[in-house]
């Protein structure tokens, strides 16, 4: 370094001068800087929000998405399991086969908000899903600010066992099967007899749909609860006899 340099004075090297353009050196470490940043953000903040689902609300693993490495065993309590969203066909079928009702209308395990946005969108109002992901919930809350709908539609954190479901009309899950059987006994002890469920991806096992619409992991079944109950009433009277 010269003696006699003075900070600030053009000539010293290391030291950009005011509104001296970055040269591609310098906009390459400012690309890796600005990408590494985002990475631990995800890495540290998000993925960790997003990838521990509980067990007992876990959504079905798409088979068309890829599968991948086998992992070490995971705790009951928070397993590994990506988040699988509802695609377009399933959300508009699952609509469609609610489309001329009314009345509150929920989704259990509401990931991204989607399916509660669409229900609004028909008309079946009030709308909200019930999400233990806090991160799925920031996501569904900013959906739903997008879509013009902040503050008419709402998200939950309750866990779904916990929730009073009487007073809703049209309930919408896409849960895994093992979830299905325990939530068959809710749905029969809480919900009113005009309610209607649709099952998206696996069916209620020991459920007759009233009606089903599409074909593959695109097909979902609606359950009308009274012709249900007739149906459960009857088969424990038969096994009685």
């Amino acid at each position: 370094m010269d003696p006699g340099w003075e900070p600030g004075e053009p000539g010293e090297p290391g030291w950009a001068q005011p509104g001296a353009a970055l040269g591609g050196r310098g906009l390459l470490a400012l690309a890796a800087a600005s990408g590494a940043a985002v990475w631990a953000t995800w890495a540290v903040l998000l993925m960790p929000g997003f990838r521990r689902v509980p067990l007992r609300l876990q959504v079905p693993r798409d088979p068309r998405t890829p599968s991948r490495p086998a992992r070490p065993p995971l705790t009951p309590l928070c397993p590994q399991v990506p988040y699988q969203p509802s695609s377009p066909r399933q959300v508009a079928n699952s609509l469609a086969l609610l489309r001329g009702r009314a009345g509150k209308t929920v989704d259990l395990g509401s990931g991204d908000g989607r399916l509660v946005l669409e229900a609004y969108k028909q008309g079946l109002r009030p709308a909200l899903g019930y999400e233990l992901n806090p991160w799925l919930l920031c996501l569904a809350n900013y959906r739903a600010w997008k879509a013009g709908c902040h503050g008419k539609v709402s998200f939950l954190k309750k866990d779904l066992w916990k929730v009073n479901l009487s007073d809703c009309h049209n309930v919408i899950v896409f849960l895994a099967p093992s979830v299905k059987p325990p939530l068959a006994t809710k749905l029969l002890a809480e919900l009113p007899d005009d309610a209607r469920v649709v099952a998206g991806r696996y069916p209620f096992p020991s459920w007759t749909p009233s009606s089903t619409l599409g074909q593959g992991l695109d097909q979902v079944w609606a359950y009308d609860i009274k012709e249900v109950r007739r149906e459960v009433q009857g088969s424990a009277q038969q096994s009685q006899v």
